[in-house]
């Protein structure tokens, strides 16, 4: 019975070390696994740890420290500086047109000419009763001298010498009465001869050799000076003060732009206006430019930029290198090969520049390639022609090894 339970131990125990040696397999095979496991894990770690982005592709502008003139963008309407409506001051009838229509006109050149033969006449008829009492007033004077010499004899009273020096001066104020009835029929026989009142072009004629005019309401031509020549605009009324201070320093320089072929004249400020419109509140201002070559006509409209100020010593970069971020505008700086966020304030922009502060002269600053920066990123200066094929080019390689899974592991990494 010992025996039989000795033998019934020993199995048990046999069985009991096998199964605790299988269970020690399996703890020491788990064991293995997860050592296995925090190696690779290490492993990994200093792979991941040693992975960096490729340097962004940007290409950069200078801060330019120069003079920034403020500029005041209006439209304007080309307005001639002088145009006459050419009427006849008498009735009468048209003997004869000297000027083509659209022809150039120089100031007192003869356009029309008119029928005068009764002013002719009566011209002639004036010097004729001129003659008849310069003849009248001579033999006054003949009787005046005689009569003198004969008061000296006592041979008449001084009433009679009175009356002979009545007679002259009666006879010397009809001679000057005829001079001024000359006068007058002259400036009448003038009238017949009309004559361009200043320098322009004649537009269209409405009146031919034998139409009737009518004094001072018959239209026969109109002459518009188109050199120099006027283009009138509105400024606002919070500009008003720099137009003024403009104008007593000889005029603002202006510029104006003709919208379809891109064409710009210079020139400056002349007038503004003696009251703001309630309406708009705006001022009426005009600016006078050279037209030798006729690129500015009347009625036309056109672009006008007037300087109103210059900035001094601006910090200039371009409006599109200017980030709009949460916090306010910044521009990305590159400093060591890598982005810097600067904080900067828009003084003025005005096309594709803008006066900025919070840089330094000279200061590269990011205008490509801006929009994939971070603060601190690595940026790699490109050409600015073709540069975003290279970098294209380079985000795709720089793809293409993180995809290998080799470029992304560092060589101590490996076993």
């Amino acid at each position: 019975m010992n025996r039989v339970c000795s033998r019934r131990s020993g199995v048990f125990l046999s069985l009991l070390c096998g199964a605790l040696a299988v269970g020690c397999n399996h703890a020491a095979e788990g064991a293995a696994t997860a050592t296995a496991g925090a190696s690779a894990a290490s492993a990994a770690a200093p792979a991941a740890g040693g992975a960096s982005s490729p340097p962004v592709g940007v290409t950069t502008v200078r801060v330019q420290q120069r003079d920034l003139p403020v500029l005041l963008g209006a439209t304007g309407s080309v307005a001639p500086l002088q145009s006459v409506d050419v009427r006849s001051q008498v009735s009468s009838v048209v003997a004869r047109v000297n000027i083509r229509e659209g022809q150039s006109v120089r100031a007192g050149e003869l356009l029309f000419v008119l029928d005068a033969r009764g002013d002719e006449a009566n011209v002639a008829k004036a010097r004729a009763q001129q003659a008849r009492d310069e003849v009248g007033l001579a033999d006054a004077q003949r009787q005046l001298a005689r009569s003198r010499e004969l008061v000296a004899q006592n041979f008449i009273s001084q009433g009679a010498v009175d009356t002979n020096q009545a007679l002259v001066d009666s006879q010397a104020a009809l001679v000057a009465a005829d001079r001024a009835a000359i006068e007058a029929a002259r400036v009448t026989l003038s009238y017949a001869r009309i004559t361009a009142p200043g320098a322009g072009r004649a537009g269209a004629i409405n009146v031919f050799a034998g139409s009737a005019v009518q004094a001072n309401q018959t239209s026969l031509v109109t002459i518009t000076q188109l050199d120099p020549i006027g283009v009138a605009f509105n400024l606002p009324q919070r500009h008003l003060a720099d137009a003024l201070a403009a104008l007593k320093g000889g005029g603002a320089a202006v510029s104006a732009t003709l919208p379809e072929g891109g064409v710009t004249v210079a020139g400056r400020l002349q007038f503004v206006d003696n009251a703001i419109d309630p309406a708009t509140g705006t001022v009426k201002v005009k600016a006078q430019f050279e037209n030798r070559e006729g690129k500015l006509w009347p009625g036309a409209f056109v672009n006008i930029a007037m300087t109103l100020r210059t900035i001094t010593g601006a910090l200039v970069v371009p409006q599109a290198a200017i980030i709009q971020g949460a916090r306010g505008p910044i521009v990305y700086a590159v400093q060591d090969d890598k982005a810097v966020a600067r904080p900067v304030q828009v003084l003025y922009a005005q096309g594709d520049d803008a006066a900025v502060s919070g840089v330094k002269p000279g200061e590269r600053i990011v205008l490509d390639g801006r929009q994939n920066l971070r603060p601190g990123a690595a940026v790699v200066e490109r050409a600015r022609e073709g540069g975003a094929r290279a970098a294209s080019g380079a985000a795709s390689r720089g793809a293409s090894s993180a995809g290998s899974g080799l470029a992304s592991v560092p060589a101590g990494a490996l076993p």
